[in-house]
């Protein structure tokens, strides 16, 4: 799990060395046949010379602020390059230079999901790279941005290249390895992946000040990061009390944590396993659990390590009734837990271990796998104690049922432009071939407010960079059982879908391989290749690839059905008898159920019930899994040919 960088290092006014980003390191992918910038920092006023082994040369003169930037051809694909930067008696040289094609790949969890979360149960770790496939690939280069928020742009991030390898691949992106091994095994090329990725994020917070100031929506965020800016401290303090209270509001009494309290007749849980579905159920808000541990007469008196893998999303945790750690802050979900047990809470024989889970959506619970749940005693670790198994567990206060949590006076990551300032701006303008995106999940509510929020930051990556309408591909957000949902999730993917509009985007859908119980759906490997398709197609000259299941055209009312067209509609069929999911209405908007039947390219949709059809609504429910697809196996998105009245639109607008 990468670590959460909250600052960056600034870059001295006056920089008296020279020094490079941490782009610009061994092993490193340059964008093929570019006239690509390379920048960084040396002594005020200094020439800096740049010289490859490929034979291009450039030079540069640095500003008051230490920073230069030179613009270097880098010609076609090719590997085993070096580049030499030098100022004065100043020099640095990057060696195992690759020039290839380089994607960024960023967006929210699904995008962050690493390939070793994407392991099915009960496979070991052989049975599970077998099925993957290759992953030792020189040729590949992967690259994870640290995570970090900023009030400002900053000028550099952690991190560095490597090339592809088992260990390396365990915990880079899921969907962005997937899609650069096609390219790769394609295309034939070294390709270099970026991950800029931070789970449970929302769009605006990776989106520029500049291009949030022309929508007005996030204008009291936009003040607060200001604020921020010039005073970081400010209302820290306060907020810590406030957090405080909160925690203390959903449950002063603590004597469930101890080890007199008979915890006998709570519910049984197994962990790691998420709550949702075969546990507790669809339950977002606090859960209690304890487990009572052994531990024998030598470990005694000494301190202990307690693992509990990552835990969804928050919760403290007691060892004997005392308190021994906590993440009581949101945006923690994925992170593992660690807590150090002092030597005197340790006893022989009974122990308990006590957790108060905060759930705030999506799975909930012990999130991690087996071997990550453990007490550790001894230096090496080697003396362990599995936590993994039954636990005992009470439901508690219901999400709605929860104190407002009290809003943070700290940079967190879903403010406006905090990852934009972290984690974007210092690759710019780093030469691409193009841009991945997933991310959706965190704006589902604002639907329509997302029509117009996404198509902003496309363009605002795209002005950044410099390099022209650069192809960005995007993956819509899976079927999820999400609680009280009322169409906002099909709303979202609406927006999604209508992006499609801007030029050089294209969708990857995944209405057939998500999983309505996890919002984590591990099949990245098939997003991946569906975001490959479009690259392929539209960037490497494959036109035999299609791209796109169906995707909703038109209508036509005949009678009383309505046939509704789609665009890379050949070969269009349903999976398992009749197209399923399909709903119509008339004029007063009550849906009903349909019928539906295939006819060439279009779907003819019809009901007894109904007699005067005037819209179609195909998958609308969050967690539907309907059954259309094309003749290349792509599954058609949700649609209607309705929209909702103006009155209605203007409740997602963001603050009402």
């Amino acid at each position: 799990m990468r670590t959460v960088v909250i600052t960056l290092l600034a870059v001295a006014a006056h920089a008296q060395e020279l020094r490079l980003p941490a782009l610009f390191s061994d092993h490193m992918v340059m964008q093929r046949d570019r006239d690509a910038a390379v920048w960084g920092w040396a002594p005020a006023g200094a020439e800096v010379r740049v010289t490859s082994s490929w034979g291009e040369r450039a030079t540069a003169r640095s500003g008051d602020d230490g920073r230069w930037r030179a613009k270097l051809k880098t010609g076609g694909a090719a590997e085993g390059q070096s580049m030499t930067v030098t100022c004065g008696d100043l020099s640095r040289t990057i060696n195992h230079v690759a020039l290839g094609d380089v994607w960024l790949c960023s967006g929210q969890s699904n995008m962050e999901w690493n390939v070793n979360q994407t392991r099915p149960a009960g496979l070991s770790d052989e049975e599970f790279f077998a099925s993957i496939g290759p992953t030792e690939l020189p040729r590949l280069r992967l690259f994870t941005v640290g995570n970090a928020v900023a009030t400002s742009p900053r000028q550099d991030v952690n991190g560095q290249w490597v090339p592809s390898t088992r260990e390396a691949v365990r915990q880079f992106s899921a969907c962005g390895f997937y899609f650069g091994r096609k390219i790769h095994d394609e295309v034939g090329v070294p390709v270099g992946l970026i991950a800029a990725d931070w789970g449970g994020t929302v769009c605006e917070s990776w989106t520029s000040r500049g291009s949030l100031e022309k929508l007005t929506d996030f204008d009291d965020g936009l003040a607060r990061v200001a604020e921020m800016d010039r005073d970081a401290s400010k209302g820290d303090n306060a907020f810590r009390k406030a957090l405080a209270r909160w925690w203390q509001k959903i449950g002063d009494d603590l004597t469930w944590t101890g080890r007199d309290f008979d915890g006998a007749s709570w519910d049984k849980l197994t962990a790691p396993g998420v709550w949702e579905g075969h546990q507790i159920g669809e339950f977002d808000g606090v859960v209690f659990m304890r487990k009572v541990v052994q531990l024998p007469d030598s470990w005694a008196g000494k301190e202990l390590s307690l693992d509990l893998g990552p835990i969804d999303d928050m919760d403290t945790t007691w060892f004997n009734g005392q308190r021994v750690g906590g993440m009581e802050r949101p945006g923690s979900w994925n992170v593992p837990r660690r807590y150090v047990v002092p030597a005197d809470l340790v006893k022989a024989g009974a122990n308990v271990i006590a957790v108060r889970c905060v759930d705030t959506g999506g799975a909930g619970g012990f999130a991690g796998a087996p071997d990550a749940m453990r007490l550790r005693q001894g230096g090496d670790g080697t003396q362990s104690v599995s936590l993994a198994g039954h636990w005992q567990a009470k439901k508690g206060a219901s999400r709605d049922k929860l104190p407002p949590f009290p809003p943070s006076q700290r940079l967190g990551p879903n403010m406006p432009t905090a990852l934009h300032n972290g984690m974007i701006a210092p690759l710019v303008p780093f030469g691409l071939k193009g841009f991945l995106w997933y991310q959706g999940e965190s704006n589902r509510g604002r639907g329509f407010q997302y029509r117009t929020l996404f198509k902003t930051m496309i363009q605002d990556w795209r002005a950044l960079f410099g390099q022209g309408d650069l192809p960005f591909y995007f993956v819509q957000i899976a079927p999820f059982l999400y609680g009280n949902d009322a169409g906002q999730a099909a709303e979202l993917r609406e927006a999604q879908m209508m992006t499609m509009k801007l030029k050089n985007t294209g969708m990857a859908c995944t209405m057939d391989i998500g999983n309505p119980r996890d919002i984590h759906p591990k099949n990245k490997k098939e997003v991946g290749h569906r975001l490959a398709r479009w690259a392929l197609n539209r960037d490497y000259g494959k036109g035999d690839v299609v791209v796109s299941g169906p995707v909703y055209q038109g209508m036509k009312t005949e009678g009383d059905a309505i046939r509704v067209r789609f665009t890379h509609g050949q070969g269009l069929n349903a999976r398992g008898g009749a197209p399923s999911h399909f709903q119509i209405a008339a004029e007063d908007g009550v849906f009903v159920p349909a019928s539906a039947r295939i006819d060439g390219e279009t779907v003819v949709v019809s009901s007894p019930r109904i007699k005067a059809p005037a819209a179609v609504r195909y998958a609308w429910g969050a967690a539907d899994e309907p059954n259309l697809f094309n003749g290349a196996g792509l599954p058609a998105s949700s649609f209607r040919t309705d929209d909702l009245p103006r009155s209605i639109r203007r409740r997602y607008r963001l603050g009402q």
